[in-house]
């Protein structure tokens, strides 16, 4: 009986992976003869996206809202970005299966259970951070029109969302070819760019900063933790990096494939992160409530702020097309019959809707701040089961049985879901549910603990010991079959 897939043995694209032309592949299985690509062009495709203005928000709450001292708000992220070696885990599955990391994920949710896993987190994650960072682009760049003579803030706003929108949903219909050959030099001009904005911050921050009250006791692990689980949000979040990795030849090494993968996004991260958490010591929470962006604009010379805009927008697309790019084929592994182009305006726009009524309501920091913490909730516990399964399966997957879609295929499980993965995945969003922290929710265990935000390690070691007890000895009971 022929296994019920069209994705399973497509036709060869007439442009399978070049940068001149539109990607037509979606899900489908990437032939041995594609193939093509090192390890470390991964670099780039990760260190583009993270040279971030968001960074700089995110490391000024260490400092303006958390009330570390610097010293303490860099060993948090320091932690923190040790995480992305999680991402880089999860990258070595695209080779080694040869599809995207939503269709791989059938191994862990079974056949069924895994479209309600990707309807729900896949593009719940991916429309957050579209809209996420699209708002930072939009107020910066709103923000120059009105210092340059453009006198409606709020048409500004519009304008500039749907100007980014649209450039970064063109990225994401080139695809993979487009993002593996062009982002090394979309780094080099973010690095310039960036490196220019911290040499002209850097005189006007004070290195002996103390805080007024320094924190002490509960009060400080407690900004500790919530500051860990902020920043823990991103790399947790990148459980779509094996899609950037899947046209790597079969025998590239997973070590490369990890390094390259967590470097990129860690070493831009910490870097920009630790600049955020300077300058958070120089600014009031006046300003601060104003917007880290425009106080950002107001300590560089004339010159160089119409470039820093520049550098966030090219950045957001960069980011954004990445996002986009591999969210189009989440459609398609929930059996949506849509292709991968059209799925990709799709989420464009939708993202778009959002990020507009964002701009038109909230500020950068709060918006960050709080959606991040909450993200954690869905990516912390899906992330560990994912990394856990590689680890425990030692990265085989066989492409072709995961598009067996048949009653009784390998990883059909019991009516088309993966209990033991459903249960893990919901197990560790109920203890991160228990142990977070924010200014709208804090959980019981969290309240207990002295309003310690505990969710990022209670969701991951809850969610991968729930896997681990499950499913472990059917795992490795079929792989010596």
């Amino acid at each position: 009986m022929p296994k019920s897939s069209s994705a399973a043995a497509p036709a060869t694209p007439p442009h399978p992976d070049s940068p001149a032309h539109p990607e037509t592949r979606g899900i489908d299985l990437v032939s041995d003869s594609e193939r093509h690509g090192r390890a470390r062009d991964l670099f780039a495709v990760w260190a583009a996206p993270n040279v971030s203005v968001l960074n700089f928000t995110i490391g000024a709450t260490l400092t303006l809202v958390l009330g570390l001292e610097i010293w303490q708000a860099l060993l948090v992220i320091i932690a923190a970005q040790l995480l992305w070696v999680l991402p880089g885990i999860v990258a070595v599955s695209g080779p080694a299966a040869g599809t995207s990391g939503s269709v791989i994920q059938r191994a862990i949710y079974g056949i069924r259970g895994n479209k309600a896993v990707i309807a729900i987190y896949g593009w719940f994650i991916s429309g957050v951070f579209l809209a996420l960072n699209w708002v930072a682009s939009s107020f910066m760049g709103a923000e120059l029109l009105v210092r340059l003579g453009f006198h409606n803030r709020t048409h500004a706003l519009i304008l500039v969302t749907i100007a980014v929108a649209a450039v970064t949903v063109l990225v994401a219909v080139y695809g993979h070819g487009l993002i593996l050959r062009s982002y090394t030099f979309v780094t080099i001009a973010l690095l310039v760019i960036f490196l220019l904005v911290a040499a002209f911050i850097a005189p006007q921050i004070d290195l002996a900063f103390t805080q007024a009250e320094p924190l002490s006791g509960l009060g400080l692990w407690s900004s500790l933790t919530i500051g860990f689980a902020i920043l823990a949000s991103t790399p947790l979040s990148y459980s779509n990096s094996a899609d950037l990795a899947r046209y790597l030849p079969r025998s590239t090494k997973p070590s490369h494939i990890v390094a390259a993968t967590a470097l990129g996004g860690a070493v831009p991260g910490f870097c920009f992160i630790v600049v955020g958490a300077a300058l958070g010591t120089t600014v009031s929470n006046a300003d601060a409530s104003v917007g880290i962006e425009y106080v950002l604009l107001d300590m560089l010379p004339t010159w160089l702020g119409p470039l820093f805009v520049l550098g966030v927008i090219i950045n957001t697309v960069a980011l954004n097309g990445m996002t986009t790019y591999t969210a189009s084929m989440a459609f398609q592994s929930i059996g949506v019959p849509i292709k991968r182009i059209p799925s990709a305006v799709l989420i464009g726009t939708l993202g778009t809707i959002f990020t507009i009524i964002l701009v038109l309501s909230t500020s950068l920091l709060g918006a960050v701040n709080l959606m991040l913490q909450f993200l954690i909730i869905i990516s912390a516990p899906t992330m560990a089961v994912y990394v856990t399964d590689i680890l425990v399966r030692r990265n085989r997957y066989d492409g072709d049985e995961l598009f067996d879609e048949r009653s009784g295929g390998a990883f059909w499980f019991w009516h088309g879901v993966g209990l033991a993965g459903i249960t893990a995945v919901t197990a560790g969003a109920g203890a991160s549910v228990l142990f977070l922290s924010t200014d709208i929710w804090t959980g019981p265990l969290a309240v207990a603990a002295g309003h310690l935000d505990l969710s990022v390690p209670a969701g991951m070691l809850v969610a991968a010991a729930t896997y681990v007890l499950l499913a472990a000895k059917s795992i490795r009971q079929g792989a010596a079959a």
